[in-house]
């Protein structure tokens, strides 16, 4: 099945299962189980330390529970995509924060931003950080956090984050840019 005929069935099988049909949910899931599965062990792959508990298939089952019980429209599978990608990145950071406050702060979850968000020297940050400095991108710029979202956690490609937002690439490089150096700023001025 090619990419857009996937798209196609995967959309058509979320609003089957979003009005009720259980064996719609089940394909759906089998169709983007292999895509989520990638997206969760990416992000976990970030993550080190004794205490990183969270598998990739612990983390996509969790995030399509999350899902499958939220009341909200799936347009399509990016849509999909980048809502799981909030979820998942929502968990992590739960899972940090409750293992922080068991060891009250003494063994903070980290994880590694390489050039993808942090061009500049690779740094190690935690989870939380990374969180707060995004709350505050957000604040100031929804869009540009959207973009951060999308690209890093849902690891979207520019073309299909421009159709998320209604923008053209160009604008999502640009945007990506100067999430990129916010993010710098704020994490390297945290720590």
């Amino acid at each position: 099945m090619g990419p857009q005929k996937e798209e196609a069935s995967l959309t058509q099988l979320l609003r089957e299962a979003r009005a009720g049909d259980t064996s719609a949910a089940e394909r759906a899931y089998g169709l983007i189980y292999r895509r989520l599965h990638d997206q969760a062990r990416s992000q976990l792959r970030r993550q080190s330390g004794p205490d990183a508990t969270l598998t990739p298939t612990a983390l996509v089952h969790e995030a399509w529970l999350k899902l499958s019980a939220a009341d909200f429209e799936i347009n399509d599978r990016e849509h999909y995509l980048a809502m799981a990608s909030a979820a998942m990145r929502q968990i992590v950071v739960d899972a940090a924060r409750a293992r922080m406050s068991q060891k009250r702060g003494g063994q903070v979850v980290r994880v590694t931003l390489t050039d993808e968000v942090l061009a500049a020297d690779a740094q190690d940050v935690d989870v939380v950080r990374l969180e707060e400095a995004l709350q505050r991108l957000e604040q100031l710029d929804a869009r540009l956090a959207r973009v951060v979202q999308y690209r890093y956690f849902a690891g979207l490609t520019e073309e299909e984050i421009a159709g998320l937002l209604g923008v053209t690439d160009r604008t999502v490089r640009r945007d990506w840019r100067k999430a990129r150096a916010f993010l710098h700023r704020e994490i390297k001025g945290a720590a």
